[in-house]
């Protein structure tokens, strides 16, 4: 059983300020349309858009506007193209960033960027700077009070999951992206309710950083994530829950 994940705190904090800010439709339809066009429309064979379409069921999208992102990715309306990449950087005092990206102007979001990271003392870097701080996971969350934690563990690490985090109130559940479907299918199978559930990157380490350095990394990820090409905003920014608390 592992400690506290800071990165839970901070991930939680993006996915409501997400939410708060009506940008989570836009970025979630944007993934749909690239997953179908990259992978079919059948989520049964198509991982990517299977996990977009549970993102979608998450935020509570409304069924004509998931089907109609699929009918674009499929052709079957029309449609802008979406371009995927990442970019790789550095935040105030170091701190490795990356950001995923889904657009349809590489030339209008390269420039948004590199002006984000300027702007609150950071800076791009080369593909590859940072991305090997990071480890690809499959996360869950599932509500503590919903399960006793031995149950869930014995239940999780049988379908294959890689460790359990006890945060108070929810459960994390750690994967490896190959495994990440077959326990969230057997979660489902025993009736787990599952909070939230995402392939994501962790940070093998975080960096901490306090007073204006940790107030412009702040600024800064809310700036990204406020970007609708910007899909996902990683780093191993560490900060008191209390300062965030008062930040958010």
């Amino acid at each position: 059983m592992s400690g506290h994940n800071k990165w839970s705190s901070i991930k939680h904090r993006k996915g409501a300020q997400d939410a708060k800010r009506g940008k989570i439709f836009t970025k979630i339809i944007r993934e749909i349309t690239v997953a179908v066009k990259e992978g079919g429309k059948d989520p049964d064979i198509n991982s990517r858009l299977r996990t977009a379409m549970e993102k979608a069921k998450q935020a509570n999208m409304p069924k004509d506007t998931l089907q109609n992102a699929i009918k674009r990715g499929a052709g079957e309306l029309s449609g802008v193209n979406y371009e995927s990449f990442s970019y790789e950087g550095y935040g105030p005092g170091g701190v490795a960033v990356l950001v995923d990206i889904l657009t349809d102007n590489k030339n209008r979001t390269a420039s948004e960027v590199r002006h984000s990271f300027a702007k609150y003392g950071g800076n791009l870097g080369e593909n590859g700077c940072v991305g090997w701080l990071f480890d690809r996971k499959g996360i869950i969350i599932i509500n503590s009070n919903s399960i006793e934690e031995d149950t869930l563990m014995d239940i999780a690490l049988e379908a294959g999951a890689e460790d359990i985090v006890n945060n108070g109130d929810e459960f994390e559940i750690v994967t490896d992206p190959s495994n990440f479907e077959a326990v969230n299918k057997v979660l489902e199978e025993k009736g787990i309710q599952i909070e939230n559930s995402e392939i994501t990157m962790i940070p093998q380490n975080t960096v901490k950083l306090e007073g204006k350095d940790a107030d412009k990394m702040l600024k800064l990820i809310d700036e990204l994530e406020d970007n609708d090409d910007v899909q996902n905003v990683y780093s191993n920014f560490d900060i008191d829950e209390e300062v965030m608390n008062k930040a958010g």
